[in-house]
């Protein structure tokens, strides 16, 4: 029997959701931002030769190493930082 679009749509969804090496996958962001900052993520991404999604995801991770990286693991506010909810 062939499955619906909407089978199709969510059975891809679940292989993106547990694909790679660890098992962890990717997960979808949806969301609404500005003009401004639409247009600010473009002119980077462009000006460093990547996707949007590259671009994003380049300044997300280096902004949490830096938090990261001035925490101590034993600390509370290491505790607070890695307990915030996705």
């Amino acid at each position: 029997m062939a499955q619906t679009t909407a089978q199709r749509q969510a059975a891809y969804r679940a292989r993106r959701a547990t694909a790679g090496k660890d098992g962890n996958g990717e997960r979808r962001l949806d969301m609404w931002v500005s003009s401004e900052v639409d247009l600010a993520l473009a002119r980077l991404a462009r000006r460093y030769a990547v996707t949007k999604r590259q671009m994003l995801e380049r300044l997300i991770v280096r902004a949490d190493d830096a938090i990261v990286r001035r925490l101590d693991p034993d600390s509370e506010q290491w505790d607070l930082y890695f307990k915030a909810s996705p």
